[in-house]
């Protein structure tokens, strides 16, 4: 029998052994901004084009070395990449640092008003700026690298419930709904539980955990921070191209943290994404909703953060490796009649696909031509805290098994790491359907890929 998808990457950390050594680290952000406009955003079912800048896009990188590992931690304010765009990126990005491809940990925020670096659904990929955001990429992990130093290292955990909340509800059975094929099939979906007069309940639990990994000089300097967190992103009141809550983090967490010193590397906040495929910010069980505007989300967010942050404590000789696999899996390819139903709609399509059906025969077209994927699965450990990337969106029931499972006292999921291979739900949760399980490059993984 294959093995559960968050054990085989649990089982990574197991497989390594490290030794307590000096570590080293640096950290870079590059600016990642389209200078072309208008530009593709993907994030949504059709697809969108945006004329304007609301906030910068960035590209943040960690480099560690301990004197026989060397890796880089990215994390880049896009709501996607491709497994072919980021294996093409690290080679580029390994002959300028040195730093080997299997030993590159490639993280996407999932904002959903970034450049579309793959194309997905109704939306196609942008057609200049994957070009971009390749130079970037290689740009930020070398320059990581440049910037090692000696440095201790530290994490710490808080309780961030108040921001994050299921947003995936079942519905009553005598609300179930058509899928784009046709079947009453929808059994919960994504934000039902705005009505309660439609749903009965959540579908599972949250993650509230906000995990803080601390890089600083051996003086006490601080170097970089890595953050990790199960809300999928804030969307309502963003204008343009935008890094979401992710980037507003990062700049007021610079603000509060990175005192610029002379001659010495900016500090570096690096905010990713974690186990949030069933999860927002609105806490659908109660009634009244305060709305908070994202500035206030994010600053409530940045003093918790803070708060906890002047709690940790540093090791400076910290346990340091990595562990790469690559698990195929296989797509629920449509068979021959649906095949054939996905060809008369996609026949007559006029230009990109703008109705449910249409963008879902289109998928089928997809699935047909590429019937397999190949994933890599990524663990890296530092002394007793451990890191894993997973290339798909999973739900926060996924993040709690691997800590549940984890050797280690502080286990980090996230996902959108490494590639984008769409929603993996719980097995379980296949049968409530919703557009997280229908059959497409967003979701059209074997129902047992968890």
């Amino acid at each position: 029998m294959k093995a559960l998808h968050f054990l085989f990457v649990v089982s990574l950390l197991f497989s390594i052994f490290p030794t307590q050594a000096a570590l080293r680290v640096g950290a870079r952000v590059v600016d990642a901004t389209p200078k072309q406009l208008p530009v593709h955003v993907n994030g949504g079912m059709r697809q969108r084009k945006l004329n304007e800048v609301g906030a910068p896009i960035k590209v943040r990188a960690i480099a560690l070395d301990d004197g026989n590992t060397q890796l880089a931690i990215v994390v880049v304010d896009s709501c996607m990449m491709s497994r072919a765009f980021l294996d093409d990126a690290k080679l580029a990005a390994s002959k300028k640092s040195g730093i080997r491809p299997d030993k590159m940990f490639i993280n996407a925020t999932h904002t959903h008003t970034a450049p579309a670096s793959m194309g997905c659904l109704g939306t196609d990929v942008d057609p200049r700026y994957p070009f971009l955001l390749k130079r970037k990429i290689v740009e930020a992990i070398d320059g990581a690298k440049k910037n090692m130093e000696p440095a201790q290292v530290g994490s710490a955990v808080f309780d961030a419930n108040e921001f994050t909340a299921v947003r995936r509800w079942i519905k009553r059975p005598d609300r179930v709904t058509n899928d784009p094929f046709g079947n009453p099939t929808v059994r919960a979906t994504m934000h039902a539980g705005r009505n309660w007069d439609d749903a009965i309940g959540e579908s599972g639990p949250e993650d509230p955990d906000f995990s803080l990994v601390s890089f600083q000089s051996l003086k006490g300097r601080p170097i970089a921070v890595l953050g990790n967190f199960s809300m999928h992103y804030f969307g309502g009141g963003i204008k343009g191209v935008n890094a979401d809550y992710f980037g507003l983090f990062n700049d007021q967490m610079t603000k509060e943290l990175g005192h610029k010193q002379p001659d010495k590397p900016a500090f570096v906040s690096v905010l990713g994404h974690g186990c949030s495929g069933d999860i927002w910010r609105r806490d659908y069980t109660k009634k009244e909703y305060p709305n908070p505007k994202i500035e206030d989300y994010t600053s409530d967010l940045v003093k918790k953060a803070v708060a906890t942050y002047g709690k940790i404590e540093y090791e400076r000789t910290a346990t340091l490796s990595m562990a790469e696999a690559k698990l195929p899996l296989k797509f629920r390819a449509p068979d021959q009649q649906l095949l054939e139903w996905a060809k008369g709609i996609v026949s007559k399509t006029e230009g990109l696909p703008k109705t449910q059906p249409e963008i879902y025969a289109r998928e089928q077209i997809f699935l047909h031509e590429r019937p397999e994927a190949e994933l890599i699965l990524q663990a890296i450990r530092i002394g007793d805290i451990g890191i894993t990337g997973i290339p798909n969106e999973v739900y926060a029931l996924s993040g709690l098994k691997q800590k549940a499972y984890s050797p280690l006292k502080t286990t980090i999921t996230f996902d959108l790491t490494n590639g984008a291979e769409g929603y993996i739900p719980p097995p379980e949760q296949h049968v409530l359907g919703g557009y997280n399980t229908w059959a497409a490059r967003t979701a059209g993984l074997e129902t047992s890929a968890e």
